[in-house]
């Protein structure tokens, strides 16, 4: 695969569409992240004008992604990988074209996120699961490995970093898309404070606590439960996490677990990309009970709004999901997590689409002001928060 360093399109040699093929077939339609045979359809009509309205909309206020994974960054150099993740990694990365999708779809700021247990996983019997421990070191050189890839992409000039609230208005006067570091699962800390410390030295901002992998700290919703709930060790974490005025996100912990952070936590919490568990609906390890979703949002903290196409086909399936969540927890505590560029069965399928979101929240029947909380402004008010 080559990108184009003038249009940041893809190319694709035959031996790589070969290989990519392979990678597609041999890891299932359950397991692939981020791809689709075709694009998911959008299931309502548009006009021009509403088009040109959203798109100054988004001129006017911030869209932000809390959870993502722009471009596939994670699979850069990966080692050890079971051989259908490699046949993964082989369809290589595209940063380029996600932040020219980030500038043309008006997306001012998106999570950034590395893939802690990335290492560690191989698709079987369609899902994705944790296959063997990590060897010593591992999972922190993996960690460093990935942040430091992250790191080329705003020394090229491709994105903003965002350490604070204050650089994404910096970032969208320059137009420029901002990059705000996450790590999804945290694996490489081995329950270790002072690893923690030396992580936010390097500028991540975010942590979602468990991944695929239960650890140290607790359980994750898809694997085995061990602890049944937070551990001291991820006590001592959420409570160092809170003193770094570092964002805490429940999303793939187990309900024990979520319920543990949030009780020792000072600090709202997220629960990035997830959905909630509702009656004649499609159920999912992945998919939260309301309880624990009114409990985040009782707490100031916010759900965001996965856009997987699990029981969903179309755009405008994930925006009866948005919908959902509104009357579930409230308009203050709904936010997007797309999951961008590695999302399972993807129903939004690129940044470009973001105006195409808005307009349909709009022709829905949001207000802009209520629509504005949704794309970006609820999390921003609660980044401002935690942040002092």
């Amino acid at each position: 695969m080559i990108e184009n360093p003038k249009t940041g399109q893809i190319m694709f040699s035959r031996r790589t569409v070969l290989v990519g093929g392979g990678a597609i077939a041999a890891l299932g339609a359950g397991a692939i992240w981020g791809f689709r045979k075709k694009p998911a359809p959008i299931g309502f009509q548009l006009d021009e004008q509403q088009l040109a309205d959203a798109q100054i909309f988004l001129q006017q206020n911030p869209a932000f992604d809390m959870h993502a994974h722009p471009g596939r960054t994670f699979v850069r150099g990966a080692k050890g990988l079971a051989p259908k993740l490699k046949l993964y990694q082989a369809l290589g990365t595209f940063e380029k074209r996600s932040a020219a999708d980030m500038r043309a779809g008006g997306v001012a700021g998106a999570a950034f996120a590395s893939v802690s247990d990335f290492n560690v996983l191989d698709a079987r019997d369609s899902v994705l699961q944790v296959v063997r421990e990590f060897a010593p070191g591992e999972a922190w050189n993996s960690f460093v490995l990935q942040n430091s890839n992250m790191q080329k992409l705003i020394e090229k000039g491709l994105f903003a970093p965002l350490a604070s609230p204050s650089d994404l208005i910096s970032a969208r006067n320059n137009k420029q898309p901002g990059a705000w570091f996450s790590a999804e699962g945290a694996d490489f800390l081995e329950a270790s404070v002072q690893r923690l410390h030396e992580a936010h030295d390097m500028g991540l901002r975010c942590i979602t606590l468990m991944h695929f992998r239960t650890s140290e700290l607790g359980d994750s919703i898809t694997s085995k439960q061990t602890h049944y709930g937070l551990t001291p060790a991820g006590k001592s974490i959420v409570l160092a996490m809170n003193d770094l005025m570092m964002v805490i996100d429940v999303a793939h912990a187990s309900q024990p677990t979520a319920y543990g952070i949030l009780a020792a936590s000072q600090h709202p919490v997220i629960c990035s990309h997830t959905h909630i568990i509702r009656e004649n609906a499609p159920e999912h390890p992945r998919f939260i009970s309301l309880e624990l979703a009114r409990e985040i949002a009782g707490g100031g903290g916010i759900i965001g709004a996965w856009p997987a196409g699990i029981g969903i086909f179309s755009l405008n399936g994930f925006i009866d999901r948005v919908f959902e969540l509104i009357d579930a927890v409230g308009i203050d505590h709904v936010g997007l997590g797309t999951d961008m560029d590695a999302n399972y069965k993807p129903v939004m399928d690129n940044y470009r689409q973001m105006p195409v979101l808005v307009a349909g929240l709009l022709a829905r029947g949001l207000s802009q002001r209520e629509t504005a909380k949704i794309i970006g402004g609820n999390f921003i008010r609660l980044w401002r928060q935690i942040s002092g």
